[in-house]
């Protein structure tokens, strides 16, 4: 696992990202990029956050708590 978040890191790798989405309030696969405006970090709360480009979407979004992350 941290040796794909190693290599997720990489400008421009795609990847495909599992999160819980509390609005649909079901599992959902996206397909992701990391680019040099994606980041993690924690929340004020102390949750742990990491902020990703949706090649699904065509925009940022930000996944919460638990994440599972495939190239």
């Amino acid at each position: 696992m941290k040796e794909d978040m190693k290599e997720i890191e990489k400008t421009n790798q795609t990847f495909k990202i599992t999160f819980w989405a509390k609005k649909h309030k079901k599992h959902i696969t996206r397909k992701a990029m990391w680019n040099n405006l994606c980041r993690y970090f924690k929340s004020k709360d102390g949750v742990p956050c990491m902020t990703y480009y949706d090649l699904d979407n065509k925009g940022y979004r930000t996944a919460t708590t638990t994440w599972k992350v495939n190239l």
